[in-house]
């Protein structure tokens, strides 16, 4: 039987959405939003601004946003796919909160992410501790809101899930 599997995305500004929905759609998986308890405005995300909100977050790697809904059928899937911009070369810490609010042991988690010209930097490494030792953490890819359904569902295919 084929892994059932779930797209999960965090988007600030729409671009990381437009990816998650295509790659729900080539991989026939479901598709979650990852929202923050309270939206982020454009001023919150300007990261010019060392006061700005999303600064204040990346600068302290224990802080965790509050999500506004959870996903109550996370227990069903095999495969979560975990999306989400690249903030400071890593995820920002909301993905934290997410992936500590369920258990994912025995599950895989692929990431994927998009960026205006960053890689995956440390994002692993910052998320490992956030699941437990059962959960395989892959290292996705990073992209930009031009991917087609047919390539990201090259990709899928070459992840061999």
């Amino acid at each position: 039987m084929a892994n059932k599997s779930l797209v999960t995305y965090f988007s600030a500004s729409g671009v990381t959405e437009k990816v998650a929905q295509k790659l729900a759609e080539a991989a026939g998986a479901d598709l979650f939003e990852i929202k923050p308890e309270v939206p982020y405005t454009s001023d919150d995300l300007n990261w010019m601004d060392k006061k700005s909100r999303s600064s204040v977050e990346m600068n302290d790697k224990s802080f965790r946003p509050a999500i506004a809904e959870k996903c109550n059928n996370i227990s069903e899937y095999d495969v979560v796919y975990v999306g989400f911009p690249i903030w400071w070369y890593v995820a920002p810490t909301i993905i934290n909160t997410f992936l500590e609010s369920y258990d994912f042991s025995g599950k895989t988690i692929v990431l994927f992410a998009t960026s205006g010209g960053s890689g995956f930097g440390k994002t692993v490494s910052e998320l490992k501790g956030s699941v437990s030792d059962t959960t395989v953490i892959k290292e996705g890819k990073v992209f930009n809101s031009g991917i087609s359904k047919e390539q990201l569902l090259s990709w899928v295919n070459s992840l061999g899930l």
